[in-house]
């Protein structure tokens, strides 16, 4: 794997839709090339994640980025973000192909990007901002900041099986 090959120790890596599939594989290689990996999402499944590495059973923690708001769902420092996550990455339509594989399937850029609709209750369809948590497709007041809990706890803030 190519990120085998770099150092990222004392970078950071803000992943939105690090949950499943291509965003998680991306993380877990960050993480495993030194850098410290921030995970976000709005949902309860693409949260951070402990992974038994014997079994590589994965368990959905409620941990969530430093900077979301847990009311809202969105970055709370947005405007000045890179001053606490300097790697953050700004998508933009000359970028996005080089990101897109990590983003969640349910992201707007993701979908526009792939030429596909967005879902009825996504903000620019609906809106209203509301209508995500309204979907219950939301993480909203279900999550607890990352500086909060340290990472040898995670394991006592593991989503329900039926969250």
């Amino acid at each position: 794997m190519y990120l085998q090959k770099i150092n990222l120790k004392n970078k950071y890596a803000l992943v939105t839709g690090a949950g499943k599939g291509l965003g998680r594989a991306c993380s877990i290689a960050m993480a495993e090339a030194g850098a410290t990996v921030i995970a976000l999402s709005r949902t309860p499944s693409d949260l951070n994640k402990l992974e038994n590495d014997d079994t590589g059973e994965v368990h959905y923690t409620k941990i969530a980025c430093r900077l979301l708001d847990n009311e809202s769902c969105k970055c709370s420092q947005y405007s000045i973000r890179h001053q606490f996550v300097p790697d953050c990455i700004v998508l933009t339509p000359k970028n996005i192909s080089e990101h897109a594989y990590w983003l969640p399937k349910t992201c707007a850029y993701y979908l526009l990007w792939k030429g596909k609709d967005l879902f009825d209750w996504h903000p620019l369809v609906s809106g209203d901002t509301n209508t995500v948590h309204e979907a219950n497709v939301s993480v909203k007041e279900k999550t607890i900041a990352e500086f909060e809990v340290d990472e040898n706890e995670w394991e006592d803030y593991l989503w329900d099986e039926e969250a």
